[in-house]
């Protein structure tokens, strides 16, 4: 059972203003540990003096160079990757130990010769750039010895910042391309010289410096900076309000506002750990002060901070890469994305609503809440931001523009009162927390170049899709499903971003192949890419919560995997129907079908799993339930005909059953 059971007339009186309280002083530097746990982007290093203020000016001069380059055009692409990537390497060796015993605050002597080597490595591609077009290419030893050494600096770099599983995927990778000769089968093939590997990997745009290091130099770095200015105006505080003044009156109504204020700061922060910790810690204790369990708390907030990572506008890093293999501009994919993101967010709420009738849990008191009025008044302006991006974006403008426009809007927009102005050392304290914020995706998009190089070079990707076909036999649902494990196993050790590059490389083909969308496709591998931080053995987000709520983690991950099973049939949804992604030949009025019959699909599912729709289902009406909701996904009339009426059915039989009780709140 996900809460303990409280009697109506229990209603409990919770301080809000001093569970806040608490929470400035006790729970930040709690949360702060947990995350530096469980995510290793977060285990950067803490500086004071003047080591501090260097690393800081680096930080700053790196958001400078970014916010230049979008108001005033990119460089030329590798020279804009290597400028970035250098940046990136530099912080990566000053900020991250190279070991976690190693002294927390203090830069040893290795540190700084591997940071000047990084600086070498990008100032000699910048000086012999034009000179190697003029040889057509033609590399010299040189080039070979430094194209080297930045290979290993990336794996470096890489390991420190974002884990030892993408460095070793990469060199497994490496060593296929090695010794390919001696792999029997269609996995082999002629093998590669490591001159020949150093020269795809360091001077084309195939390896390192490849589509997903483009996208980190460009929008991705400027969406995690307007993430930083929109935090320094307290944007996550009106988040939570906005989303008790709402939700948390109603049944179970603190879950629910952890589902409302992770979904909101889901618009603006793509990072599914992040989004826990900065939601998780006001909402967690909230849930647990009127009786949710420990790991039910965690895994709610696990849950709905997973689904930030889906929210438009502003969607996890993978979202732009994403527009960058299909060719397309971000507004289309962050309209495709509306539909299925409602539907997820609104199969959590079910879920947690239904649990919430179940036990009985009940909302806050109305005069515990905050006057939604007020909240409007006090921080409604910084909702302005978010609306300028949605607009600007869908007006034709690149997201680096209107990133760089936004940055600019946020800052004015903050003055309209003053206790959202951001001051100069706020703007200061923006400029280096987006910097340092980036280096461990761009890290992550910089090592993941050699899977993909490795993949185009020697083909793997079309051989390994032409096996998952071979093994499904051409089926589309058991590709479907074979595609979601490999995903959620890659998904184990890799982040969101690296997680959907690998997937969509060997994986998203083969759905091509078999008629889906290729707009669909790529959703439906990053959607698990995302929903692997909830899936155990390994599910940082549930781990996160877990470290906050004060549970044990793996009782957090699957619950979390529970409560969010319907969630899980979202992406199977989209495939079957990709007009709810807005692809694919539909009318105004079979779209409006398919919404309706999803969300009455969601909500049977959710009554089947959490057994309560009405009352408690009994054995037969759960079976109903469940083989009807199905039906109802599935797009035809007669599928539709026979999942209403079944549903029907369960929901006159319950309705019936209850005018009988003498004393009922089940309904």
């Amino acid at each position: 059972m996900g809460g303990t059971t409280l009697a109506s007339e229990e209603k409990p009186k919770i301080d809000t203003k001093a569970i806040e309280a608490f929470i400035n002083d006790k729970v930040d530097d709690n949360v702060e540990n947990v995350v530096r746990k469980y995510e290793a982007e977060s285990r950067f290093r803490k500086f004071t003096g003047p080591v501090g203020k260097f690393v800081a000016a680096i930080c700053i001069v790196m958001s400078l160079f970014h916010l230049y380059t979008a108001g005033f055009g990119v460089f030329e692409a590798i020279k804009q990757r290597n400028i970035h990537l250098t940046f990136v390497l530099v912080l990566s060796f000053l900020l991250y130990p190279s070991r976690k015993t190693a002294a927390g605050n203090k830069i040893s002597w290795l540190d700084w010769i591997l940071a000047g080597l990084s600086i070498f490595a990008g100032v000699y591609l910048m000086v012999i750039y034009n000179d190697l077009a003029n040889r057509g290419g033609v590399t010299t030893p040189m080039d070979i010895y430094v194209g080297g050494l930045l290979c290993l600096l990336v794996l470096e770099a890489a390991r420190r910042a974002t884990g030892k599983e993408l460095p070793i995927m990469a060199l497994i990778f490496i060593a296929y391309a090695m010794f390919g000769d001696y792999i029997p089968g269609q996995f082999g093939h002629r093998g590669y010289s490591i001159e020949r590997l150093i020269d795809h990997m360091y001077l084309t745009t195939e390896g390192i410096y490849g589509v997903a290091l483009g996208v980190s130099s460009t929008y991705i770095f400027l969406f995690i900076l307007f993430g930083a200015f929109l935090t320094e105006t307290g944007m996550a505080k009106f988040f939570n309000s906005l989303a008790m003044a709402i939700a948390g009156g109603s049944p179970g109504g603190p879950a629910k506002v952890s589902v409302f204020a992770s979904g909101m700061l889901g618009t603006i922060n793509g990072s599914a750990v992040a989004n826990v910790a900065t939601t998780g810690a006001f909402t967690i204790p909230l849930m647990k002060s009127i009786g949710y369990k420990a790991h039910f708390a965690g895994a709610v907030e696990a849950v709905a901070s997973t689904g930030g990572q889906i929210m438009p506008p502003v969607m996890g890093a993978a979202a732009f890469v994403m527009a960058e293999f299909l060719g397309t501009s971000y507004s289309k994919i962050m309209l495709a994305a509306i539909i299925p993101a409602g539907l997820y967010f609104f199969a959590c709420w079910m879920m947690i609503h239904l649990e919430a009738k179940k036990n009985n849990l009940q909302g806050l008191p109305k005069d515990q809440l905050p006057d939604i009025k007020v909240v409007l008044r006090d921080y409604g302006h910084l909702s302005l931001p978010v609306i300028a991006i949605v607009a600007l974006l869908l007006y034709g403008l690149t997201p680096l523009y209107a990133a760089f426009f936004t940055i600019l809007i946020t800052i004015v927009v903050s003055h309209l009162r003053r206790e959202t102005g951001i001051s100069f050392a706020g703007i200061i304290r923006a400029l280096e927390s987006g910097a340092k914020g980036a280096v461990g995706v761009a890290m992550a998009c910089a090592v993941v170049g050699f899977v993909v190089g490795v993949s185009s070079l020697s083909s793997l990707g079309l051989t390994f899709g032409n096996n998952i076909l071979s093994m499904s036999q051409n089926n589309l649902i058991l590709t479907l499903f074979l595609t979601m494990i490999t995903t959620l196993i890659l998904g184990m050790g890799l982040p969101t971003t690296a997680c959907y590059i690998v997937g969509a490389t060997i994986a998203a083909p083969p759905l091509i192949k078999l008629g889906v969308e290729p707009l669909v496709a790529h959703f439906f591998v990053f959607y698990f890419a995302c929903l692997s931080n909830l899936t155990p053995p390994v599910c940082l987000a549930a781990f996160t919560a877990a470290g906050i709520a004060g549970a044990p983690p793996y009782k957090v991950g699957w619950t979390s995997t529970r409560l969010g099973i319907a969630g899980f049939l979202v992406p199977f949804l989209a495939v079957y129907s990709p007009m709810l992604m807005l692809a694919g030949e539909y009318t105004a009025f079979s779209l409006a079908e398919a919404i309706v019959t999803a969300v009455l699909g969601v909500i049977m599912l959710s009554a089947a799993l959490e057994d309560w729709l009405l009352r408690r289902c009994k054995l037969w009406e759960r079976v109903i339930l469940l083989v009807c909701s199905l039906l109802l996904m599935v797009p035809g009339f007669v599928t539709d005909i026979v999942g209403g009426t079944g549903v029907a059915l369960v929901y006159f039989a319950q309705r019936r059953s209850i005018k009988n009780l003498p004393d009922s709140n089940n309904s």
